[in-house]
């Protein structure tokens, strides 16, 4: 999915800041289905993220003797591109147990994303089930300036209608498209997500996902070993600080945080090595003069743009979950709808992982 904090859209100027604030959303409680999801903007404050031990349940699939036992009963499942991405018919979240879910964790390793269609069950079982659901994978995020349904603070979501925006949105660039992976600023950044439209445009809204693992495949191997000795800063504070100028909710309730993550990361569970900068997010490489660093974030941003080859086109559809790994894709929503002025409602739940593993043993990150 293209740019955001977590999905980006392309803002309109047109929406005063305090229509957003005041009047965020124009509908009444019994027209639409998913009213109790719609965003909220309380004005709690949190405290900063403590470090927690994180064991990847992918790890325990490991061991299983058939590690993909949780698609035995799938009627469909097909791989969208060699690279990146399998989507499933026939298979019903909602009901996997405990080990099927270790398996998805393997699988969604392995593949990048995996996309489930026909979940209409998993997404009507409501927030307290999203985060029992996504508490099996991490320690749950709560976004520092996002909206979430009422109480329930773990759930993102992003949302646009006809009246209102609460995404962070760019409006003074030729495009929407923006490769990021979600709140990568943070020290644990996520994991395995969940991410669903509880409702969506006619046509448009499509997510662009890129395969990090294969973008860094594509370069040369004395390129990657230098990338490798490399150490980026990612910062949080430009979302924050879009939300203090009245966008987005106005709201930042735990002050933003900078990070220094490798340029290269190892996954924990497949040893596979990605790509770990994005646009959104990665402001610049340790230890480089400026010109230096910023010459080669343009050419690694420029080469994640450009790879089509690495890349996969979701089309939403109603009832379609997208389980996918933040440490070895980057994905950008694509804002093309906005004329049709049809809402786009989607909710992420959005575990954290351990701190990111450089692929080069020894690299110090502080």
């Amino acid at each position: 999915m293209s740019q955001t904090i977590t999905e980006t859209q392309v803002e309109t100027d047109k929406i005063p800041a305090t229509l957003i604030l005041k009047n965020p959303v124009q509908t009444t409680p019994d027209e639409y289905k998913y009213s109790n999801l719609l965003p909220h903007f309380s004005q709690d404050t949190y405290p900063p993220l403590t470090p927690f031990s994180h064991s990847d349940p992918g790890l325990r699939a490991l061991d299983h003797p058939d590690p993909r036992t949780f698609l035995r009963n799938a009627t469909s499942v097909v791989e969208l591109t060699p690279r990146l991405g399998t989507e499933v018919h026939g298979v019903n979240l909602a009901t996997l147990d405990s080990d099927g879910r270790d398996q998805l964790a393997l699988e969604v390793a392995r593949r990048g994303l995996v996309v489930f269609r026909d979940q209409h069950e998993f997404i009507d079982r409501g927030p307290e089930f999203y985060k029992q659901w996504g508490s099996h994978f991490g320690r749950l995020h709560i976004h520092p300036t996002s909206g979430h349904p009422e109480g329930f603070p773990e759930i993102h979501l992003v949302y646009r209608d006809a009246n209102s925006t609460f995404n962070f949105e760019i409006s003074d660039s030729i495009t929407s498209t923006v490769w990021h992976t979600d709140v990568s600023y943070e020290l644990q950044p996520p994991g395995l997500t969940t991410f669903f439209l509880l409702s969506q445009p006619e046509t448009g809204g499509d997510t662009l996902f890129t395969s990090q693992v294969s973008t860094l495949k594509k370069l040369s191997a004395p390129f990657v070993a230098f990338l490798r000795t490399l150490s980026a800063v990612h910062s949080g504070v430009e979302q924050a600080n879009f939300s203090r100028s009245g966008k987005r909710g106005g709201i930042v309730r735990r002050e933003p945080v900078e990070n220094i993550h490798p340029v290269v990361r190892k996954h924990p569970v497949t040893g596979e090595e990605a790509l770990y900068v994005n646009r959104q997010f990665t402001r610049r490489i340790v230890g480089l003069k400026k010109e230096e660093s910023e010459n080669i974030l343009k050419f690694l941003y420029d080469h994640i743009d450009k790879s089509g080859d690495n890349q996969a086109r979701l089309k939403w559809q109603p009832g379609t979950v997208a389980v996918w790994d933040n440490r070895v894709t980057a994905h950008s929503a694509i804002v093309d709808y906005g004329d049709s002025k049809e809402r786009r409602h989607g909710a992420r739940i959005t575990p954290q992982a351990e701190r990111p593993i450089p692929a080069l043993e020894g690299l110090k990150l502080d």
